[in-house]
């Protein structure tokens, strides 16, 4: 029997995002199992919901890509001997710079357990070797573990874990229908989407999304004559907007204002899953997970996106019928048609769950506290 740990997780920020999300269910599954949760960012809009669930949030600045961030380390070294922190779980390169430099300064005796978990497929430099330096590095898919074993030969391969990033079924349950309430507020606030098939491309408005594809595609089937609307869910970056104001002029230069909408983002994601007749995953770059498409699968509905990194991955294993070539817009406009005629049945059960990704983040962390 393990005793209860404390346990650190570091990421930058916690505004919004799948790394965000999953550090707040881990967060969640430690206090339920007994265990001290921590985490430190530099905050944001997701703090109160992870403080109310009963971790203990450290607001540092350890979002910013400055050398000045690394004054943080002597302070972080000291914080883990005064919490006598068990396992430090970092989630970004920044962080883990910080982390790995407090840690390497520690006795190996006594010093904390160091856990990174590789949640992108990073540029590789000496900078991003920083996320394969943990004790036990976690690998979000076998595209990840993929990308470690190939651009980072020198990494001890029984270091790293696999544990797939996984979906609350109870979030996002199969056949799940929006409340009447709900659905009068959608439609008042939508009245565009009243009679149309309504295509969703979700996440965050950034260059590798694939968002000039869904313009393509929302144009060539209103050619064609069908009643649909496309839906971009997703935030903008402050930071770059002039992509998203690209976006914009070229929806109004080809006469889309009426057939898509931006609609920023949201928190009711599910709902709008639920009501859409298809879920897109069109990045242009592999990512290292598809939790999009597997969210609007668990709702039991039809996705297609691109064969290529984490996205193919789920959708070749949960729901293959799904995945055209990457960048080919006629088979793209061929499954699209396909599907809003007949889409194939999206099967119930798939072994992506948020109980597999969580029961094998905190044995991972039990593992390390015994040893």
């Amino acid at each position: 029997m393990v005793q209860p740990l404390t346990v650190l997780q570091i990421l930058p920020e916690l505004e919004g995002g799948g790394v965000e999300r999953g550090t707040l269910e881990v967060a969640q599954a430690l206090v339920q199992a007994g265990h001290r949760s921590l985490v430190m960012s530099a905050g944001g809009r997701m703090v109160a919901a992870l403080t109310a669930a009963g971790s203990e949030h450290l607001r540092w600045r350890v979002d910013r890509k400055s050398l000045l961030t690394l004054l943080l380390v002597r302070r972080l070294r000291h914080l883990l001997i005064e919490r006598q922190v068990d396992i430090v779980h970092v989630r970004s390169r920044v962080p883990a710079w910080v982390a790995w430099l407090a840690w390497r300064g520690m006795d190996p005796a006594t010093r904390p357990r160091l856990v990174t978990t590789v949640h992108g497929l990073y540029s590789v430099n000496a900078y991003s070797r920083i996320m394969t330096r943990g004790e036990r590095v976690i690998a979000v898919s076998n595209t990840v573990r993929d990308y470690i074993v190939k651009n980072y030969p020198g990494v001890d391969q029984s270091v790293i874990r696999l544990i797939p990033r996984g979906v609350d079924a109870k979030e996002f349950p199969y056949g799940m229908q929006p409340s009447p309430g709900w659905l009068a507020n959608w439609y008042g606030s939508h009245p565009q989407l009243l009679d149309k098939r309504v295509l969703t491309l979700p996440g965050r408005i950034t260059r590798l999304k694939g968002h000039h594809d869904f313009i393509t595609l929302i144009g060539a089937l209103k050619q064609r004559g069908l009643a649909v609307h496309g839906l971009v869910v997703g935030g903008e970056d402050s930071r770059r907007t002039a992509y998203a104001d690209e976006l914009r002029a070229r929806v109004v230069k080809e006469g889309l204002e009426d057939d898509i909408s931006f609609i920023g983002h949201r928190k009711d994601v599910r709902e709008i899953y639920a009501v859409s007749d298809l879920v897109l995953s069109l990045s242009t770059r592999p990512e290292s997970f598809g939790r999009t498409v597997l969210e609007a699968l668990s709702l039991g509905r039809p996705v297609v996106g691109y064969d290529h990194g984490g996205v193919g991955e789920v959708l070749g294993e949960v729901y293959p019928d799904g995945c055209v070539a990457l960048g080919d817009a006629t088979a793209l406009y061929e499954r699209v048609i396909e599907f809003l005629d007949h889409p194939p049945a999206v099967p119930r059960m798939h072994r992506f769950t948020l109980n597999n990704m969580l029961s094998g983040t905190l044995a991972l962390y039990e593992e390390l506290a015994v040893r």
